[in-house]
């Protein structure tokens, strides 16, 4: 069993083919996907098809949450949303949430502001994090730090160092791990060597994110079966074992 714990399934890039992309994740074992919301012009796209669960025996569970990206001068109203979201409907976790500082900075103290909020929702409704850190991670750091012990999670796509993350570990967090891990000069497998399996899941982020040998392509869930492979080559083990080890650690962040 793996499970795909980051994936934008919900995407427009699926409308066409939404069908033969399951029965491959299928075939490739996937049991479960959760879907990381963005905002409100794609939230009944995600719950619309989170009603489809089951469908070749994939569960599918939708998140909540404002994505950084996602954060201008109307992020009051997308907080807003989100909270009534929350209050109407039953999420596996608050996100995907977090900071981004590689396009743009303009709204900086917004994104900030936006994640600490989305955070304190969490401990009210003792859901986990999922995390967006692209550029950030110390600065993401420094916003779950005084959160520890009352809230866990996943930083998504990690792009850390080492050292960051130990951070994030040490934290009570979890790292998502994909399809960049099995590009060329991908610093992960470095990285998870160190650490160990104990803190690790799988993710895709479809449709962004392909991995070796569908780099450049279109993302697809039943592709987390290729990061599975690639750690276990990377680790020194079987590929059913990175699947045990990942699918139960995904399993204490979510549930089951």
């Amino acid at each position: 069993m793996l499970i795909d714990t980051h994936c934008h399934l919900y995407h427009k890039q699926f409308d066409a083919d939404m069908k033969a992309v399951l029965q491959r994740a299928a075939s490739a074992g996937i049991k479960r996907v959760y879907l990381p919301a963005i905002d409100t012009e794609s939230h009944e796209r995600m719950l619309e098809l989170a009603e489809k669960s089951g469908v070749l025996g994939i569960t599918l569970h939708p998140m909540m949450g404002v994505h950084p990206c996602s954060v201008n001068e109307n992020y009051e109203l997308e907080l807003a949303a989100a909270e009534k979201y929350l209050k109407e409907h039953s999420f596996c976790a608050i996100g995907e949430i977090g900071l981004d500082f590689y396009w743009d900075v303009t709204y900086r103290r917004q994104q900030i502001e936006v994640f600490e909020r989305q955070i304190n929702l969490a401990v009210e409704y003792k859901l986990p994090i999922v995390i967006h850190s692209r550029n950030s991670t110390d600065a993401c750091l420094e916003c779950v730090k005084p959160y520890a012990g009352k809230v866990t999670g996943i930083f998504h796509c990690f792009s850390g160092s080492y050292e960051q993350a130990v951070k994030v570990i040490d934290l009570g967090f979890y790292i998502g791990i994909g399809g960049v891990l099995t590009y060329k000069n991908s610093t992960l497998g470095d990285i998870i060597r160190q650490t160990g399996l104990s803190h690790v899941v799988l993710e895709t982020d479809a449709p962004y994110l392909a991995p070796v040998p569908y780099r450049g392509k279109r993302n697809e869930p039943g592709y987390v079966r290729c990061v599975a492979e690639h750690l276990a080559n990377v680790m020194n083990m079987t590929t059913e074992e990175v699947a045990e080890i990942t699918t139960q650690n995904a399993l204490r962040i979510y549930g089951e």
